[in-house]
């Protein structure tokens, strides 16, 4: 739900950003007028969830959603319909539906706050049963689809069925200790935002988006001038970043297998479902990206498989272990995360950035395992003009920053930039128009 303030210095345009802020407030008006009084849907109230999950007996099933944001839209949208391919599953959870991050219980309520959409399954006494919900650069539909909410939500359900008996198997399921309870108590966020939306008023810039929460937390970092955790900078890693590609149709199904991966070398194949990772039951990819997030720098991590027999037997099941090298966190891309914004603020002046293809590499005589990042966009406004004003141009080739002279992803190179500290400025060269220019890159 972002400002129409920050909207109008993104597009340089504050009419086209007034219009963007008065069609937000439509949207996020209109959500609650259709919603508010559903026979289906526990409107923006957890607290009233939890109490109708105590008298039913039922699970919960809470939606968090950013209206205003278009990623997602459209499976939100299907979702609600009801003609949706989960709309007869209903009724057999409390289902809540969350639209702000303020009040939000940041002990209990931790998932990838990235997403635009996401889902958390819990019983009445708040033991988290799963996650679901991924995004990655790639469009909407290919990483969550309604079928595979389905089989999410069937799995929840039978560990609802075995509630509380593997009480004791779901505890690594259970968010971490915070410094903060609720987002709005954050040092970067307190004082700007209250508890509850603004109704009343502008209810689209009284919301507390979800990113705010992690932009906060890598702020905290940043103005403390302590390194940052690789774990805020690289946050619920996908399962690409060990060699997996899921189904998004099914719950926790392998679809393919990278070549010479962490996944592969641990004999994970096409096929096979994840049943448990780290001795937590896993029911989407989001639940592998949780044990991920928390996973440690170096290590072991059980795996517990089933591949699919002939009709009519039982499935196999198999343990391996995946073996997780010193760095591995840092393989995930990062590049297509709202947050990585705030990031580029920092670490790249405003600049996005790109690793240049081996064909591209070739039509300019650079090799392929030197640095090469090609500068796609040039921020004009505020602290992420400041690459522009140290004189980087669209189209410039970076070849060589800092000490830096290997080949990175942007990703990688901002790892990089944030060792550095505040006010340092890194001497760049840049390919520009067959030349040479030599610029200086400000850390912020």
């Amino acid at each position: 739900m972002l400002r129409a303030t920050i909207l109008a210095l993104a597009v340089g345009s504050l009419f086209l950003a007034s219009a963007a802020g008065q069609d937000r407030e439509t949207k996020v008006r209109d959500d609650r007028d259709k919603l508010k009084d559903s026979d289906v849907w526990v409107y923006n109230d957890f607290d009233r969830g939890v109490a109708e999950a105590k008298r039913t007996g039922k699970p919960l099933f809470v939606v968090f959603r950013c209206i205003p944001c278009e990623a997602c839209s459209e499976f939100d949208k299907a979702l609600l319909e009801d003609e949706s391919d989960v709309r007869d599953l209903f009724d057999k959870f409390v289902c809540v539906r969350v639209v702000q991050g303020n009040g939000l219980d940041l002990a209990l309520f931790q998932f990838d706050y990235d997403q635009s959409f996401h889902a958390m399954f819990l019983s009445a006494d708040k033991t988290i049963y799963g996650r679901f919900g991924t995004r990655s650069a790639r469009k909407e539909h290919e990483d969550m689809t309604m079928q595979g909410l389905r089989q999410t939500m069937l799995a929840a359900l039978e560990l609802h069925k075995d509630y509380p008996r593997n009480k004791f198997e779901l505890a690594g399921k259970q968010g971490k200790p915070v410094d903060y309870p609720v987002p709005e108590a954050m040092p970067d966020l307190k004082g700007k935002y209250g508890a509850k939306l603004d109704y009343g008023g502008k209810v689209v810039q009284s919301c507390i988006h979800c990113h705010q929460i992690r932009d906060s937390q890598r702020t905290a970092y940043r103005t403390a001038n302590e390194p940052m955790p690789v774990e805020v900078l690289y946050p619920y890693p996908l399962p690409e970043t060990i060699g997996l590609r899921m189904d998004p149709n099914e719950a926790a199904t392998i679809a393919e297998v990278a070549e010479g991966s962490i996944a592969a070398k641990a004999v994970l194949k096409k096929g096979h479902r994840i049943m448990k990772l780290d001795g937590q039951p896993v029911i989407s990819t989001a639940d592998l990206q949780w044990v991920l997030h928390n996973a440690p720098a170096s290590g072991e991590i059980v795996v517990q498989v089933t591949s699919p027999r002939e009709t009519g037997r039982a499935p196999l099941t198999d343990e391996t272990r995946l073996k997780l090298p010193e760095g591995w966190r840092g393989r995930t891309d990062i590049s297509w995360r709202p947050t990585t914004w705030h990031l580029r603020g920092i670490a790249t002046g405003g600049l996005v950035l790109e690793d240049l293809t081996d064909d591209a590499r070739k039509e300019r005589g650079l090799s392929g395992d030197s640095l090469a990042l090609r500068v796609k966009h040039v921020g004009q406004y505020g602290h992420h003009a400041a690459a522009k004003n140290a004189g980087f141009q669209q189209n410039d080739i970076i070849t060589a920053i800092g000490d830096l002279k290997d080949r990175r992803t942007e990703s990688e190179f901002l790892a990089y930039a944030l060792k550095h500290r505040a006010g340092d400025k890194l001497p760049a060269k840049v390919l520009r128009g067959g030349k040479t220019v030599e610029l200086k890159l400000p850390i912020q």
